[in-house]
């Protein structure tokens, strides 16, 4: 089954505009659709397509690079070796996780200025130093993100009305507590579910949650495979396994000792950095002054860490047991979760942004005589302004973080909006709005 994904409108723009001077990269984790999308679009807009998937290439395709230097030999083969015609300025070939085949990469500066065809490339952990240490990182290739399915596109593969609720956004008015926990409940399914195609699929053929859950835990265990051949000693799966419980304590930051038993080392911060590049993380950065540009000012030693799927994020939760049994998924549909899920709302709301193609950054500062500190979860640039994010779990309670950051920042303050599963309102200069209207916050 194929679902509506934004990347394709994304190649689209790349095939009318720069395509017959870049190559394009379709980068993220493992399981997000790249390869999907990339076939599907051959299929749709062009008249032929060659594939060249690298994790199952045979030695007659590999060996075809060995003509790279001649390139009207290099396509005669090709085309002898799939038994696909190509034509000029008609057909791409695609070159799925090319990560595996380094020298297929290196090549794409040759292919483009060849100007016959387009060119695809697929490809996860594909930054990692190791991969490409010993090529020479073509300039002609663009790059475009591919995340775990957005809320747009898992309402549109679910058949819930998405423009309904930036008709909601626009009015900013109550829309009463009946029509609240139907969408209350609509974004807790995709919280359940999230934005992997296979788990998405599932639940449009009608599978439960246990096989669904199945099917997280299978790209799990993936992810782990890759995290093992990368650093066979654990360290790096168990930064990975650790989020869930670093966000449930409201940590002011990622602790690293606390993910692999013992003290940090440099060795670990590098792994660290390979699990950012293998996209299956969100970093959020802490800013030290919110005044200046966001980026200028963030700290990077000092982040927190999301799982960059809210449903895989679920499945990390339970991971302790053979399987997250349907009733729990019942109780998260339902509100009826015993434990305080705030860090669970906390990562929907990261996973929205950064799908959104922000940065995410976060503001602490410490409170006046005290050792305590304030705290801001999310900042966003819009326009001249920031919008100061807050997100609870259920009520909207206290919200002193962002009464004090009003204050002590009113001059670069937009909105201030908490961010809880309450009808839409306001009280003074602070805007609560229900989660599911998160996305629209990251417009310009």
């Amino acid at each position: 089954m194929f679902f509506w994904r934004k990347a394709y409108d994304e190649l689209l723009n790349w095939k009318q505009k720069y395509a017959d001077r870049y190559a394009v990269l379709l980068e993220g984790a493992r399981r997000v659709g790249k390869s999907t999308i990339a076939e599907r679009f051959a299929a749709n807009e062009y008249r032929s397509y060659i594939l060249v998937d690298f994790s199952r290439a045979s030695n007659e395709e590999i060996a075809c690079f060995d003509d790279i230097h001649d390139p009207d030999l290099f396509f005669l083969r090709l085309q002898a070796v799939t038994g696909i015609d190509l034509y000029a300025h008609e057909s791409v070939v695609i070159f799925d996780e090319v990560q595996l085949f380094p020298r297929a990469r290196q090549a794409i500066k040759h292919l483009v200025k060849d100007g016959r065809y387009h060119y695809i490339e697929t490809g996860s952990l594909i930054s990692i130093k190791k991969n490409v240490k010993d090529i020479l990182i073509p300039s002609e290739e663009m790059k475009i993100p591919v995340y775990p399915m957005d809320y747009e596109e898992f309402c549109l593969a679910t058949g819930n009305s998405y423009e309904a609720l930036g008709r909601v956004y626009e009015k900013k008015k109550s829309i009463g507590q009946q029509t609240n926990r139907k969408l209350m409940r609509d974004i807790r399914l995709y919280m359940a579910v999230g934005g992997m195609p296979q788990a998405v699929e599932a639940y449009t053929n009608g599978e439960n949650f246990a096989m669904i859950d199945q099917i997280k835990r299978q790209i799990i265990r993936l992810y782990e495979d890759d995290f093992k051949r990368l650093d066979p000693s654990g360290r790096l799966s168990a930064l990975y396994h650790a989020i869930p419980a670093q966000l449930s304590r409201g940590a002011k930051c990622y602790r690293i000792s606390q993910a692999v038993g013992g003290r940090k080392t440099s060795r670990d911060e590098r792994l660290l950095y390979d699990l950012i590049d293998s996209k299956t993380v969100l970093p959020s950065y802490h800013v030290t002054d919110p005044r200046v540009s966001l980026p200028l000012t963030k700290d990077v030693d000092s982040y927190k860490l999301y799982v960059a799927d809210t449903g895989l994020f679920i499945t990390l939760m339970f991971v302790d047991r053979p399987e997250t049994e349907n009733e729990i998924y019942v109780k998260l549909l339902s509100d009826k979760l015993p434990a305080n899920l705030g860090y669970l709302y906390e990562n929907l709301v990261a996973q929205i942004i950064a799908a959104s193609g922000r940065e995410l950054y976060y503001h602490t500062w410490q409170k006046e005589g005290s050792t305590h500190y304030y705290e801001i979860d999310f900042l966003l640039s819009r326009g001249t302004k920031l919008t100061a994010l807050e997100v609870k779990s259920s009520g909207t309670g206290k919200h002193e973080s962002l009464s004090a950051f009003q204050k002590k920042y009113a001059k670069h303050s937009g909105e201030c909006v908490i961010l809880s599963q309450k009808d839409i309102g306001r009280n003074g200069g602070l805007v609560y709005l229900p989660v599911y209207l998160t996305p629209f916050l990251c417009g310009t």
